[in-house]
């Protein structure tokens, strides 16, 4: 059996929720299922039973993990079928752009119970706001992580010496890179992980199934972004098809580039999620920005990276009430959900989608 992949297209930022979702209705995937249906209603089950079905028959699967809970999912891929699931409610609404033709709506509201549900109402209302509240909290300590963050970054790019990590970087590119053609390959964007009711995380697991070959840059502070950035643009322009990861904490940086084709992954670590595997390569950005320091600049990195810690175990703390408040929620919809009727549905959809496989 294929060893599947496990992403992110969403993640708990100092910006809020940042969604990637919307790059699959631009995939143009010939069937794409937007799944419908509120707390507690099997959605998760439902892509799982659907994924599992696939996953018999040997077919490559993508799972696309929920950011608020990793052990939940937001969506299922399958590349070779150009086909997918995906939760489409909020936060990461989507809605069809070619309704049927390439997306349309699987509804689970069907199977819920509308009385049962009312005679709860105010159970689920308490845990609803309690839910939302707890994420709002959430997002607000982590707009102060990133503006101590912003500080701390902005102390060591200041000593930056760009030109020398810029050149490890190209240089390592050019190496295990060779050109595929004139076709320009795509960039895809997703994460690897992030912020979670469990602490933060990065699936190094995906890296290390689709590229052999990885290059572990220790960078801390995200000097290694435009560098990783432009080698992403680098190997597409020789042909290659690339997975570009932006940074959780600060999606518009880049943190990850996976190259699968070439087998090469440039991944980077930080002290809160090291890479634990084996290195093909290592570069320490981190010795290079900061040798340039003086005593008194170091020692206000570190006041500051403790106040940044303090602050992340305050935000991980509000996310785990989150997923307890959300916990409840959904023990409160459970009873009033016909999951035969779920699982029947799903059963359905996997029946079709096999239909694809030529």
């Amino acid at each position: 059996m294929k060893q599947p992949a496990h992403i992110f297209l969403g993640a708990n930022s100092g910006e809020g929720f940042f969604s990637l979702y919307e790059q699959l209705l631009a995939a143009r995937l010939d069937d794409l299922l937007i799944i419908k249906g509120g707390p507690g209603c099997g959605k998760s089950s439902f892509m799982r039973t659907v994924a599992k079905a696939l996953a018999d028959v040997d077919e490559e699967i993508i799972y696309v993990n929920c950011s608020g809970d990793p052990d939940s999912l937001d969506g299922v891929l399958l590349p070779a079928l150009k086909t997918g699931l995906v939760d489409g409610t909020s936060p990461h609404v989507l809605e069809p752009t070619y309704t049927v033709a390439n997306e349309r709506y699987v509804d689970l509201t069907r199977f819920y119970d509308v009385a049962a549900a009312k005679a709860r109402r105010d159970e689920i209302i308490a845990h609803s706001d309690a839910y939302r509240a707890a994420y709002a909290e959430a997002y607000h300590i982590l707009r102060a992580v990133d503006a101590v963050s912003a500080e701390r970054r902005s102390a060591v790019h200041a000593a930056m010496d760009f030109d020398r990590l810029n050149r490890r970087i190209d240089a390592l590119v050019r190496r295990e890179l060779r050109g595929r053609g004139t076709q320009r390959g795509r960039i895809d964007r997703a994460f690897l992980g992030g912020m979670t009711h469990k602490g933060e995380l990065c699936r190094y697991d995906t890296v290390q199934a689709l590229c052999p070959k990885v290059c572990v840059l220790a960078d801390s502070f995200g000097a290694a972004s435009a560098g990783l950035s432009r080698a992403a643009a680098s190997a597409a322009s020789a042909g290659y098809d690339v997975l570009l990861c932006p940074n959780p904490d600060r999606p518009r940086e880049t943190m990850h580039v996976l190259i699968p084709a070439a087998g090469l992954a440039l991944v980077t670590e930080t002290p809160r999620v090291p890479f634990e595997g084996e290195a093909y390569r290592r570069i320490r950005v981190d010795a290079i920005a900061t040798e340039k320091l003086t005593r008194a600049e170091r020692s206000r990195l570190r006041f500051a990276g403790r106040m940044e810690r303090s602050l992340r175990d305050e935000a991980m703390e509000a996310l785990r009430r989150a997923k307890a408040e959300h916990d409840e929620l959904e023990a409160a919809y459970n009873p009033c959900v016909d999951f035969e009727g779920v699982y029947a549905l799903a059963a359905e959809e996997a029946r079709r989608l096999l239909t694809y496989r030529k």
